[in-house]
């Protein structure tokens, strides 16, 4: 069974962007390539404004109180993308999906490929596979792709720092 990578890997780049911002244009396009994104397109000076606002759109998704409101944050980010799915293979033989036009921006490529992604993910996996760490004070977005689908923290850091917490309580309370 192939699985559509798109899910995972433009969420991991949105979970990216949300824990930490990017700095400059230069930033942004740096990071896109590390995550896979191929940037042939234009990048312009306001793609990281744009990006930025794209991101905090993505954020309200991640924070919804339910799996409705989060469908329909995530329909509005779908139809803001207004384009469709097409197969390239950018005269390389190796044919795939891009769910863009040709030269949009960049900013427009990272609003098609988070929202698809999103949709992909949440429905793949399960619409309650996005959220914030559960360690009083970090609030990082993590994404989950556990098998298991109960991640609570954004990284085994976290966790391991929560557990220690409790732990510590735990033995406060019994003396």
């Amino acid at each position: 069974m192939h699985l559509n990578p798109y899910g995972a890997d433009a969420v991991r780049l949105a979970v990216d962007l949300a824990n930490d911002p990017p700095g400059s244009v230069a930033d942004l396009a740096d990071r896109c390539r590390r995550a896979g994104v191929v940037v042939d397109m234009p990048v312009r000076d306001d793609d990281l404004a744009v990006t930025r606002r794209l991101i905090e759109e993505w954020a309200r998704i991640v924070d919804a109180a339910s799996a409705e409101e989060r469908a329909r944050l995530l329909n509005r980010m779908l139809a803001g993308a207004s384009t469709y799915p097409r197969l390239t293979d950018h005269a390389d033989g190796r044919w795939h999906l891009h769910y863009r036009d040709d030269g949009v921006p960049l900013s427009a490529v990272l609003r098609a490929l988070v929202s698809v992604g999103t949709a992909l993910h949440l429905t793949g996996r399960g619409m309650d596979r996005l959220g914030r760490c559960a360690r009083t004070g970090c609030g990082l977005v993590y994404a989950d792709v556990s098998r298991t689908g109960r991640q609570r923290y954004c990284s085994p850091r976290c966790a391991n720092r929560d557990a220690v917490r409790r732990h510590r309580a735990r033995g406060a309370a019994s003396r």
